[in-house]
């Protein structure tokens, strides 16, 4: 039983992939026959092309493998912005190889819109579907919950919500014989758990998941033993509850299983070069658009103020490393000749104009020449002087746990209201949360968010 369902779901799974891989290039192809009469090869390789992008992003950040842990909405979000980055991808290396003006602007705004909106409708009907299929009983595993506790009702509630999923709980065993006949997450305590093969059997179950706390590890053991003799699947729920490993990750090491307690995403290779990939792109193309605007800041800071156009500050990136972070200098030459002060952004001395980029963060433009060179990334924790992470490092809790990754312009804390002389703390837990859970995804949300932020916000660091 538990084969065919695997291939059930790798079916599902790469039925995704296959027209995540052909969508972007038929709608492609449709509109070139629309715009030109015919198909032209240049849109055609970049169909292709951007299907190969996306569902190669998709594959890398989770989209598939993770679908049953996430909302209908989150799979959505997920795959736009996939499609999005592909989109930026394909454009920008149209640009960099200089054959961008062969391809019709027209054709490139509406293939960034159509192509996630037929992605959008056929992810709905095949999720509504297999809802459906699934309420009325279709391809569900009936499994049984060892241990009535806490564990085991939070996985019970899950399974009970989300009917898609395609586990439906007929009940609980529990060793507390006060609760047999109980009800807990709607379903009937039946028995102690020495009692599983004969319910197991009663009910046709095909899984049994156990959900035991760690102070019954002897029990769980005999559990193990008594259950290696038949051809149940047994899945053990660690209770990440209560050690706070909520957002850990586990990996399996030759047949051991290890908890990442601190841990990221970015730790793999993959993520790390295709964030590199992306900073560089984007980077390069707004670096290329905001030229012109970034040669009337340097005349205005020239102008209004004798000194360099451009101010060097030691900051700390990833692996506690230093770098020279640059930025349009606001302040006169000899503003912080009394020594580095945390803070007080308002009452340090910064000149007309410099007051003026500071409020409109147009001073930190230069930084994606750090983003670049590959001191920092687009998004990341904002970097530190020296003189501050000493002293925090010894004052916040996991302070330096930051440097995991590179600093960045912005951040999830930037994004979250935290800029200028906010709580240090708050920002780190903010930094910290965003180190654990970092996605693609996540990245280009914080970036559409930080040009919202940018717009409104009338605070600055």
């Amino acid at each position: 039983m538990h084969k065919i369902h695997s291939s059930q779901d790798s079916l599902y799974l790469w039925v995704h992939r296959l027209l995540d891989l052909l969508i972007p290039a038929i709608v492609i192809i449709q509109l070139s026959l629309i715009n030109y009469s015919k198909v032209h090869d240049r849109y055609l390789i970049a169909g292709l092309l951007a299907g190969l992008a996306i569902t190669s992003i998709a594959q890398m950040s989770g989209t598939y493998s993770e679908w049953r842990g996430r909302s209908l909405f989150a799979s959505l979000r997920k795959v736009v912005l996939s499609w999005i980055l592909s989109w930026l991808l394909v454009v920008g290396l149209a640009f960099i190889l200089k054959i961008s003006e062969l391809f019709s602007r027209e054709v490139w705004l509406l293939w960034l819109s159509i192509t996630p909106v037929i992605l959008i409708l056929y992810r709905i009907v095949f999720r509504t579907t297999l809802s459906l299929l699934r309420h009325q009983g279709i391809g569900q595993r009936n499994v049984l919950i060892l241990g009535g506790g806490f564990l085991g009702q939070q996985l019970a509630n899950t399974f009970n919500r989300h009917t898609w999923m395609g586990f439906r709980v007929v009940g609980f065993l529990d060793d507390d014989i006060q609760k047999k006949g109980t009800t807990v997450a709607c379903r009937t305590i039946f028995d102690d758990t020495n009692q599983t093969l004969r319910y197991a059997d009663l009910y046709n179950v095909s899984e049994i998941f156990i959900c035991m706390p760690k102070s019954a590890e002897r029990r769980i053991k005999e559990i193990f033993d008594m259950l290696s003799d038949s051809s149940l699947i047994v899945k053990y729920v660690p209770d990440v509850f209560n050690f706070n490993l909520m957002h850990s990750n586990i990996e399996v090491y030759q047949g051991i299983p290890v908890i990442g307690v601190y841990d990221t995403p970015l730790s793999s290779r993959t993520n790390r070069l295709l964030k590199r990939m992306v900073d560089i792109v984007l980077s390069s193309l707004i670096l290329l658009m905001i030229s012109p605007i970034m040669l009337l800041l340097a005349a205005g800071v020239k102008l209004s103020s004798p000194g360099p156009i451009l101010y060097r500050q030691i900051r700390i990136t990833e692996g506690s490393k230093s770098f020279q972070m640059l930025k349009f200098r606001s302040m006169p030459v000899d503003a912080d000749k009394g020594g580095a002060i945390w803070g007080n952004a308002d009452k340090k001395t910064n000149t007309k104009f410099g007051r003026f980029i500071r409020k409109t963060s147009l001073d930190e433009l230069p930084q994606f020449f750090n983003v670049l060179k590959g001191d920092m990334s687009i998004v990341g924790p904002r970097p530190e002087r020296d003189v501050f992470v000493e002293k925090f490092k010894h004052e916040i809790p996991r302070y330096m746990q930051k440097h995991m990754v590179k600093a960045g312009i912005t951040g999830l804390a930037q994004v979250s209201g935290l800029r200028g002389d906010t709580c240090i703390k708050t920002r780190v837990e903010y930094d910290l949360r965003y180190i654990s859970a970092w996605s693609l995804s996540m990245d280009i949300k914080i970036m559409l968010q930080t040009i919202g932020k940018v717009l409104k916000d009338s605070t600055a660091k």
